[in-house]
């Protein structure tokens, strides 16, 4: 049985295991557990209305979108990891006006977008009830995913697979005819590598000889807990700049997050992320001094991004045997499991899927 290692524990390589056939190959996952982007992600599944340019990475989150009634049935997933909220979009008048059209246009493709309507101030205050009064557009077909929720859910389903989950920092070597892994644990031969690590790509494949376009850049979200214990009914929220707002259950309510490209691979909780995020979202609550002083934490992780912001995933182009995924920035959550599904498929079928959602990968990685 051919043997088959996944570095890195996160939204791909956890997806990825998962839907590997262990009837075929011998699995083993190692993953650091630490930094993780995926543990740290607010997870506001709505990618249909974004700005971004690049028509590659849209139809890559479009159909990562589509993806999820089919991993909700596959893996059984229960409301609390993942549910359909609906999605607010809050910004300013003509703004709303420009977004109903990009979502009519948009739903032409993407009919998972579900209901449009424009809401009227008091409308989505009644949705949501944390946020004032304000105007509002509201998509049906947004989702909210628990990132930490979702890891933990899907490592216990690959134990009671009996695949091996090892949690170590390992270190990689190329042999004549196959890899060997090296960690803590002691060392271990392998057919075929995956590597599925965030920013950490970079310093795996280095060694390697092999220069990667990749940086680290450190995200910071606010977790309160709050007595709001109809918050799993609400809708999440995009307000107006960086910050979303995502009601999870039992009154688990996440605001975030920070892009800290200067703080790289830091993982220190700061109350300047929490002050940042205070001022930046204080205005859209009717009640802010309330929701600010609940109890909470900070969540830390490390996202990778590219240097045109594009995720990277695939064999690489001079070792077949070797699979690289990466580079998934801010939008992990919502591309992740379907890169994962797509390796996944490879891996089952030898065929590949992923070149329509990527340029090649000379562009990312090349051999010094």
């Amino acid at each position: 049985m051919e043997k088959i290692a996944i570095i890195g524990g996160g939204i791909i390589g956890m997806t990825l295991a998962n839907y590997v056939d262990t009837t075929k190959y011998s699995i083993t996952l190692f993953d650091h557990g630490i930094g993780q982007a995926t543990k740290a992600s607010a997870g506001i599944i709505s990618p249909w209305l974004s700005k971004r340019r690049n028509k590659t990475w849209y139809r890559l989150a479009k159909d990562g979108a589509a993806f999820f009634p089919k991993l909700v049935q596959d893996f059984a997933l229960d409301p609390t990891i993942y549910a359909r909220s609906g999605t607010l979009l809050l910004r300013q008048k003509e703004q709303l006006a420009e977004l109903l059209d990009l979502a009519e246009e948009r739903k032409k493709e993407a009919p998972e977008i579900g209901e449009i309507h424009l809401l009227k101030a008091d409308q989505t205050a009644d949705l949501l009830p944390l946020l004032k009064p304000t105007p509002s557009l509201f998509i049906t077909g947004g989702g909210r995913l628990d990132g930490k929720a979702y890891l933990h859910y899907l490592t216990a389903r690959l134990k009671r697979a009996g695949v091996t989950v090892i949690n170590d920092k390992i270190r990689l070597q190329k042999r004549s005819d196959d890899w060997l892994i090296l960690g803590e644990f002691g060392e271990e031969p392998f057919d075929r590598v995956i590597l599925t690590p965030g920013p950490s790509l970079k310093p795996l494949l280095e060694p390697l000889g092999y220069q990667v376009d990749l940086r680290p850049q450190k995200g910071q979200l606010i977790a309160f807990t709050t007595h709001q214990f109809q918050s799993q009914k609400w809708p999440v929220a995009m307000l107006d700049g960086e910050a979303d707002l995502i009601p999870f259950n039992d009154g688990k309510i996440l605001l975030g997050a920070t892009h800290e490209n200067e703080q790289g691979w830091d993982l220190t909780p700061t109350n300047e992320a929490f002050l940042q995020l205070a001022e930046q979202t204080k205005a859209f609550f009717v009640q802010p001094e309330k929701l600010l002083s609940q109890p909470y934490q900070l969540q830390v992780g490390t996202r990778a991004y590219t240097s045109d912001f594009a995720p990277v995933f695939g064999p690489l182009f001079d070792e077949p045997n070797l699979i690289v995924a990466s580079g998934l920035g801010s939008s992990g959550l919502t591309t992740g499991p379907y890169i994962g599904y797509l390796l996944a498929e490879f891996i089952n079928t030898g065929k590949w899927h992923g070149t329509d959602y990527q340029k090649d990968l000379h562009n990312y990685i090349k051999k010094t």
